[in-house]
């Protein structure tokens, strides 16, 4: 497997042909701004599903002999963040493009897991549906608290007002897609797969997801990473 390019080797989409330029693909800053607005559409198609009343839950053969450990089902946010982000921002070091790259395509991929979920309709995993008939008033107000930093680390507001955002599992997804961008960098990779293990194993035991969630996360985060990569190696290639 080849090394992707050291940090401004080359030219670049966008940039100057042969000049090394960076073109506003290679942005750090507008690849956060994109990850950030794809993550904040994604949370008000979320909601919008949440209003609707949904079906009882889904019989899960797996959910039904694994305990739902409380602890772990109030805190898998912050497990997922604490394993996430030191890893993202590790990859960040190792190579600023990949690391780019990896934020476009996890924009993307939150956006396709929007339409997902509005798309399956799944109910909630313990069967109690809160929040169905959600107002305007209320949507908007648990978006703002969801995709604002300060009460989304220090509230409840996720658990609350997310309890159908099922299909499929964000959790898996993010951390899948780190490490399919990590295996260049054996280490890198090791430390991120074993992340990815310890938040699906969170997912099961918090009863967060069923695991066709989990399976479907798999699936299509394989299929998102695998064609956003073929249209960035035909963009290298094409002749300026």
């Amino acid at each position: 497997m080849s090394t992707p390019a050291e940090p401004g080797s080359g030219g670049s989409a966008g940039g100057g042909p042969g000049t090394g330029a960076p073109g506003w693909r290679e942005s750090v800053a507008a690849a956060f701004a994109w990850r950030y607005v794809a993550h904040s559409a994604m949370v008000a198609i979320a909601l919008v599903n949440e209003a609707r009343p949904s079906p009882g839950p889904l019989h899960d053969p797996v959910l039904a002999v694994l305990p739902r450990i409380e602890w772990i089902a109030a805190h898998n946010y912050h497990l997922w963040l604490a394993l996430y982000v030191p890893l993202a921002l590790w990859l960040w070091a190792k190579d600023r493009r990949t690391f780019v790259r990896f934020l476009w395509v996890g924009g993307w991929l939150s956006l396709v897991r929007g339409v997902c979920i509005l798309a399956t309709g799944l109910g909630p995993v313990d069967g109690v549906d809160r929040n169905a008939g959600m107002t305007a008033a209320g949507m908007v107000a648990a978006w703002w608290g969801i995709v604002n930093p300060i009460s989304a680390l220090t509230t409840d507001v996720a658990h609350v007002s997310l309890t159908k955002d099922l299909f499929f599992s964000g959790h898996a997804a993010t951390t899948f897609l780190l490490w399919l961008y990590a295996r260049p960098w054996r280490r890198l990779a090791a430390a991120a797969m074993a992340a990815h293990v310890v938040v699906v194993a969170s997912v099961f035991l918090a009863h967060l997801h069923y695991t066709i969630d989990v399976a479907g996360a798999w699936a299509i985060t394989a299929v998102v990473w695998s064609v956003a990569e073929r249209r960035a190696g035909r963009r290298q290639n094409s002749p300026a």
